[in-house]
């Protein structure tokens, strides 16, 4: 087996298709290995987590979902809503003004990113994040076969063979023992990215805190578990 060299990093980025903090990170981060190129190249992993495991095929109203959650008002979630597009903006990704109108579940959308991730970690890395702009900036429901399907497919993916997975429950279960790990490994919040097996950097951080992490990452000396 070989191992990432300093200056070639293996990043793992735990996270939710139906996570607007992650499209965030996601977005910085890319912004930041853009920075660091072609001194420092990473080989990015997309690992699962579902925000809301039990959410039921139907979906749930988003204010309802969140002020049941965290006890907000339309006007709190307003702002956050505004906050959160300003970010993204900021590293290229837009989100729809008036926000996600339903909280889905992702469990599907997680195993053909598994699949994808079999198939190529570039096909991976393209099928992620036509998934967050299907959901955020075009508000489409990523439970959706058919939504799924069409990204699998524009991301270079075969159509019949994503078909067939969403008819089954193939990688369901190599999905789930992927989440039992991270969960177990402490990981409840996402994004959660995690540099060589060694580094974790949490949440949707700047391009410059990126950055700097993956500079001196790359820089180090191999060590025991640190947090970046």
């Amino acid at each position: 087996m070989t191992t990432p060299s300093s200056s070639h990093l293996k990043i793992d980025f735990v996270s939710d298709v139906s996570c607007p903090w992650c499209a965030v990170g996601l977005s910085s981060l890319e912004a930041a290995l853009r920075k660091v190129a072609p001194d420092v190249t990473a080989e990015l992993h997309f690992q699962p987590f579902e925000l809301n495991p039990q959410m039921p095929p139907e979906g749930q109203d988003t204010f309802e979902h969140l002020n049941q959650k965290y006890g907000s008002t339309r006007e709190q979630q307003a702002q956050s809503r505004e906050m959160i597009r300003q970010r993204g903006a900021a590293v290229g990704f837009e989100f729809s003004p008036e926000g996600r109108p339903r909280v889905y579940n992702t469990f599907n959308a997680h195993r053909l990113l598994h699949w994808a991730e079999l198939e190529s970690p570039a096909r991976q890395a393209a099928l992620k994040k036509l998934l967050l702009k299907a959901y955020f900036t075009d508000s489409q429901n990523p439970s959706d076969p058919e939504v799924l399907v069409r990204a699998a497919t524009e991301a270079g993916l075969d159509a019949a063979r994503a078909r067939e997975i969403l008819a089954s429950d193939e990688y369901a279960k190599e999905t789930r023992e992927r989440e039992r790990m991270y969960t177990d490994a402490g990981i409840h919040s996402v994004p959660a990215i995690i540099i060589n097996d060694q580094h974790l950097i949490s949440g949707g951080q700047p391009v410059e805190v990126f950055e700097r992490a993956l500079r001196q990452i790359a820089g180090a000396a191999p060590a025991g578990l640190s947090v970046a």
